[in-house]
Order: structure tokens, then C-alpha cells, then sequence
């Protein structure tokens, strides 16, 4: 499976930590800091409407909204679009998929499909924050004469619709944003996605959850904790495939890009794998966990950036539990 392109968005209001002291939570930059790495962070929900309300109602914070999940979508697939240089009519499938759907049905995949005009199949895959490279796992097996030229994978996840800020714990950790990536299982692109990983353990289903109507909630030291292993292995594993293909590569040659729910979770991560600070991308620390979106986002940030190298290894963890991986190589295709 090739990768053409990817494209990313974050909407304009951001979330600083001396916002979160205006609230009257009992925080300050320092603390955030020292935790979890974070100073600054995107919502889709307007500010003065989050010092009124501290977001108490979520059926309220969806009305308040100034985008919709499938509108942030769809902007940052038509910066994925621009650099592939497709239209929207070349997209024979969508998928999509995240943490937290403006409903239950249509499937967003179909919402961001009619906002793009876009006249094909449209699925979601979804877990959670893992979605992204979960999606890439099933797309990658599936029989390529199945698959059209170009499918647009599509993650949005504005959580900060659904996070309660009276609780300083969560409230510190979202960001709202989205990601999208153009593939083809068939025409070569820049990067090809030559392995991939995905596991679960559905004993952990109540460790992270947003209920139908309710806040996001988990069980914030184990959910640390097995995200800390799992990235670890993830990406170990996936590494170790590209070294036993490529016996002239060193570890320092891989590039890990982890899932953005905190930076010292990724630092953890980063030490016990021994991944040299110029192979480890992030955004965290200026966008906040934005879910299913964050490692594809980073990869988006970087697009045109040659010193991620010739493989990257995405290493996700989502609600499930659910884990999840994929190696990208670097291809001859160059695009402009």
C-alpha cells in the first residue's frame, strides 16, 4: 500500500495552560508541564462558551461547536488532496474514524464524503485513538483488485467536546484536530506502508470510555502504564522487521512517531527503545492529545521534511485496549 500524501488541521482556539488557571483549576503551567509535557492545545469550541459552562452538558458543547467533525475532515483532506495532486472525484473509497462520532449514523466517513462531493463507498473503521494505523492493518490486506486507485483515510477527533473542564486531569491532556492520508494499493507514492501491526486485550474495555452522553473518562495510571508498554513493543517490533530487511541500517536510523497523549509518556517510550531525540517526532506539546489524528498529524507536520529519514514507524494506543503499528519505507517516487 502506497502513502501519496497527507494533510492536517487544527482549528483556531487555542487552549493555554494559563487558560486553564482562568478556570479556576487547581493547576498552573508548571504543573502541566512537569505531568505531561503540554502547553498548548486546539478546540472546535468557542472560549467564552467553556468559561461559562465548563463544558458541563456535552449535548450543549456539540451545538456550540464551530466545526463539525466531518468539516474539519474535510479540510484536512483537501490539504492531503493538493499535495497528491488528485481531486476529489479521483477517491474510489473513505474511510474514517476516531474517538468521539458526531452520530451514531450516518458513518462520518459518509459526512466528509458529501462535504468533499465525493460519489463513493464511505465505511468507518474505528478504534479509537489506534484507528489510524488499525485502518492501515485492514486496508493493507485486502486484496489489492478489491481496492480502487485511491482511498481517503480520514481521522477527526474534536474530544474536547467531551471532556469535563472541572477535572484537571483530562482536562490538560485534548486537543481538537484532524488528519487525513490519500493511499493506493497499486500506484506508487512516497512512502510505502510495507508492514503493519494490531492487537487488543477487550479485557481493558472500561479503562478508557466515552459513554453515548457523558465525558471521557479512564483510569489515567494504568492506561499510562500499558500505553508505555504496548508503543514500546509496537515499535521494537516493527523496527526490528525493517533492520532484518535492511542489515546495513542501525536503530538510530528508524524514526518513531508515537500516539500524542502526552509528551512524558512518549519520552518513557523513547528512552526505554533508545530512540536517538532526532528520530523522535511529536507535536503533543503544542497540540494536545488529539486522538486517532495525532501520529498521522506529526507525519502531516513533516511532510516535506527529508531528515524523518528513509523509515518511519507509527506505534498507536487506543481505547479497547487496542494497540497498533505500521512501518513506512521511503520510496523512489518523488512529488513535488
Amino acid at each position: 500500500m502506497f502513502l501519496h500524501a497527507l494533510g492536517h488541521f487544527h482549528p483556531p482556539n487555542l487552549l493555554t495552560n494559563a487558560f486553564f488557571e482562568e478556570l479556576g483549576l487547581d493547576t498552573n503551567d508548571a504543573w502541566i508541564l512537569e505531568r505531561v509535557g503540554i502547553r498548548t492545545r486546539h478546540t472546535v469550541l468557542p472560549l467564552d462558551y467553556l468559561r461559562e459552562t465548563r463544558n458541563r452538558d456535552v449535548r450543549a458543547a456539540q451545538e456550540a461547536a464551530l466545526f463539525s467533525n466531518a468539516e474539519t475532515g474535510r479540510r484536512a483532506a483537501l490539504m492531503a488532496l493538493e499535495r497528491a495532486g488528485l481531486k476529489p472525484s479521483d477517491i474510489g473509497l473513505v474511510v474514517a474514524g476516531g474517538c468521539s462520532p458526531d452520530e451514531c449514523i450516518p458513518a462520518e466517513s459518509n459526512r466528509v464524503a458529501q462535504l468533499l462531493g465525493i460519489d463513493a463507498p464511505a465505511v468507518d473503521l474505528q478504534s479509537a485513538c489506534s484507528s489510524f494505523c488499525m485502518q492501515l492493518h485492514f486496508l493493507t490486506g485486502m486484496r489489492p483488485e478489491r481496492l480502487p486507485d485511491y482511498v481517503l483515510v480520514v481521522n477527526m477527533d474534536n474530544s474536547t467536546r467531551v471532556v469535563d473542564y472541572t477535572d484537571r486531569s483530562s482536562a490538560v491532556l485534548w486537543g481538537d484536530g484532524a488528519s487525513a492520508a490519500i493511499l493506493s494499493p497499486r500506484i506508487p507514492g512516497r512512502w510505502q506502508v510495507t508492514e503493519t501491526l494490531l492487537a487488543g486485550d477487550p479485557a481493558g474495555a472500561d479503562k478508557v470510555r466515552v459513554p453515548r452522553i457523558g465525558h471521557f473518562t479512564q483510569q489515567g495510571g494504568e492506561v499510562q502504564k500499558f500505553a508505555i508498554r504496548r508503543t514500546g513493543e509496537t515499535f521494537q517490533d516493527l523496527r526490528g522487521r525493517y533492520l532484518a530487511k535492511h542489515p546495513a541500517k542501525g536503530q538510530g536510523d528508524v524514526t518513531f512517531i508515537g500516539h500524542q497523549a502526552n509528551l512524558r509518556m512518549l519520552e518513557s517510550v523513547q528512552r526505554r527503545c533508545e530512540v536517538p531525540d532526532a528520530r523522535h517526532v511529536y507535536n503533543v506539546n503544542v497540540r494536545g492529545n488529539t486522538g486517532s489524528a495525532g501520529a498521522p498529524g506529526v507525519l502531516s507536520e513533516h511532510w516535506d521534511d527529508a531528515s524523518l529519514g528513509d523509515a518511519v514507524v507509527l506505534s498507536v494506543v487506543g481505547s479497547g485496549l487496542t494497540w497498533a503499528g505500521a512501518l513506512l519505507e521511503r520510496t523512489a517516487v518523488a512529488k513535488p
